[in-house]
């Protein structure tokens, strides 16, 4: 790291930067990086919602839950465990994982760069200035000479029904860190957040209901969402697609939720999770000081610089800018625009072309994504249906992971499907997916392949090992020349 640093007077700074989770974070370790100043304003806990209430909390309560269920697919191994899981230690897995939602250890770290943080609300107050809300403190007023990124990231959507207030439905942070299981719940939503709370619960022991209006996972390939309910399903989980809630009622706040369902039925639980969406965090921001919308997705170029504000020096990462609300690529988001304001403030060209320093290219192209049900499912870049509608000469390859005599090796039974989507015309992969056990160590692969443009004809010179799992590739590649 660069430890040269541009003078500040505690209020005046290089960057000031609007969220201290693992977005903002890195955007703040950039500018360090480059030697500017940067102040780093949060409301809540340093590490955001990634580290307290979304992907390190589920996944440290996931884990226990596939664990188990890996062990039950593999002769010898499966007679050993008996029982259930142990509630009790998967939760203080998760309280281990989150700190106690203690939030020191990533304070020392946003010291540890040479950043300043301040505690309290941040609202934008103009051009380049940042207004400073303590909880329990006066105001200050900090300015900015080259630059605010906004890394505020987003909140749960929920939908306006009759009774959903009374009702007190739980959202992904009641869900993550929740040390009670119900005996029965209601999961509203087929997305990534409904499809491993329903796989979490019911792994805990709640007898789980997932609701979803179209298939499960709808912008992946149609069969993922096939398997997972078949998943789901067989763990003892009662999924239904096509059907919406239309209202709630729980007239004892101790007592059951009964839902109402536009199929004419109703539906009693203890408790309700609804995924339903998200919406971005910029409703009290002070976005309308510098004429944009409160409560508005933040739009933005490549260099997540936030279009329609005059000056180059507001900028946008992670889910406020609605690109890819996934956290890995927000640090992307957040490592990109913190390289860029270092080049602008250095007067430096800034190499935005497609995949350059200052480009956030991935974000059209190669966006990864893993949903940690069972079986699991990943992908990476377009869908066949998507890169058709892009304008692509397109040819899909489909092969049975029940071929791969690794896959058959990891687990007895062994079930899942892959798929690659190639472009004909560049003999280069615009997509793959997989789903089944074990696959999201398979991704990167898979990701490196679209990112990097390879060409099948030398990609088939990437052998993989045998027996393993990522055999799927040979298998994949023979099918596609075969064809």
């Amino acid at each position: 790291m660069n430890q040269a640093q541009s003078s500040h007077d505690g209020t005046t700074y290089d960057v000031i930067v609007l969220g201290a989770g693992p977005v903002g974070q890195n955007v703040a370790d950039h500018a360090r990086a480059a030697g500017l100043s940067v102040a780093v304003v949060e409301r809540e806990l340093v590490g955001g919602e990634c580290s307290y209430w979304a992907c390190v909390p589920s996944k440290a309560l996931l884990r226990p839950v596939i664990a188990f269920a890996d062990v039950s697919r593999v002769d010898g191994a499966r007679q050993a465990v008996t029982g259930r899981l142990d509630s009790e230690g998967v939760f203080a897995r998760r309280d281990r994982y989150v700190t106690d939602w203690d939030d020191s250890g990533q304070a020392r770290w946003v010291k540890s760069i040479g950043a300043d943080l301040f505690r309290g609300h941040g609202r934008i107050d103009g051009p380049r200035r940042v207004t400073v809300t303590p909880g329990d403190g006066t105001p200050q007023t900090l300015t900015a000479r080259h630059a605010v990124a906004v890394a505020t990231g987003s909140r749960p959507a929920m939908p306006d029904l009759p009774g959903i207030e009374a009702a007190r439905p739980w959202t992904n942070r009641h869900g993550t860190d929740s040390s009670t299981v119900p005996d029965r719940l209601v999961v509203v939503g087929g997305g990534g957040v409904g499809v491993e709370m329903a796989t979490l619960w019911q792994g805990l022991g709640s007898a789980v209901t997932l609701l979803a209006r179209r298939s499960l996972l709808p912008r992946m390939e149609p069969f993922v969402g096939e398997l997972i309910a078949r998943g789901l399903t067989e763990a003892g989980a009662d999924v239904r697609i096509g059907v919406q809630v239309t209202a709630l009622r729980r007239p004892d706040a101790a007592g059951p939720v009964t839902l109402d369902l536009d199929d004419g039925s109703a539906l009693e639980t203890d408790e309700v999770l609804f995924a339903t969406g998200r919406t971005p965090a910029t409703d009290d921001i002070g976005l309308e000081t510098i004429g944009l919308t409160p409560g508005s997705w933040l739009d933005v170029d490549t260099t997540c610089l936030v279009r329609g504000v005059d000056g180059a020096w507001l900028y946008a990462c992670g889910d406020v800018n609605h690109r890819a609300l996934l956290t890995h690529q927000g640090k992307y988001q957040g490592r990109t625009a913190g390289d860029a304001i270092a080049a602008r403030a250095a007067g430096r060209p800034l190499d935005d072309d497609a995949w350059g320093d200052h480009a956030t290219t991935a974000d059209q192209h190669a966006v990864p994504q893993v949903f940690f049900t069972d079986p699991e499912a990943g992908a990476v870049g377009l869908t066949a249906e998507q890169a058709g509608r892009a304008g692509h000469r397109v040819e899909v390859v489909d092969v049975d992971f029940s071929t791969v005599q690794g896959a058959k090796l990891y687990a007895d039974g062994y079930r899942g499907h892959a798929r690659m989507v190639v472009d004909r015309d560049r003999d280069i992969l615009l997509g793959v997916t997989f789903v089944g056990p074990g696959i999201s160590e398979l991704l990167h692969s898979a990701t490196v392949a679209v990112a990097g443009e390879v060409p099948l004809k030398r990609l088939r010179h990437a052998v993989a090992c045998f027996p393993t799992v990522s055999e799927i590739w040979l298998f994949l590649l023979a099918a596609r020349h075969s064809g």
